[in-house]
């Protein structure tokens, strides 16, 4: 007796559909996890900014925080660089005035407007502490 030769591509192919369905399943929990953790941080930082700050000009005080949600999806996580130029050493290069002139009208690829006054101002002190 000859085996069917189209039994082993069958194998693979249902081994194949079942990985699918398991990372799959994998892949919605995670993603569920993620939305919970970051409803988490949102709560929490609409606590703290509620005392002083009204809810439709909401900025911070905080450089980094500033920076990580405009500016790190550019120049990376650690100021390294990436599709943007690396901040490690702005600070040598520019002075306070000039990176402040840079985040409000932009330079190169980077458009004007990233952050508002009071950010810019808070994120040009900051980095120009960067030396």
């Amino acid at each position: 007796m000859r085996r069917n030769p189209v039994v082993p591509y069958a194998l693979i192919a249902l081994l194949g559909i079942l990985a699918v369905i398991v990372i799959s399943v994998i892949g919605l929990d995670q993603r569920e996890q993620i939305h919970q953790a970051e409803e988490g941080e949102q709560t929490e930082e609409g606590g703290e900014s509620s005392e002083g700050e009204s809810s439709e000009g909401e900025t911070s005080d905080d450089p980094e925080a500033i920076f990580k949600s405009n500016c790190s999806s550019c120049h990376g996580a650690d100021l390294s660089g990436g599709v943007g130029p690396d901040l490690t050493q702005v600070g040598s290069k520019l002075s306070e005035e000039e990176i402040h002139d840079v985040i409000i009208n932009g330079r190169g690829s980077m458009p004007a407007g990233m952050a508002t006054e009071q950010e810019a101002e808070v994120l040009a002190a900051w980095l120009a502490e960067k030396k």
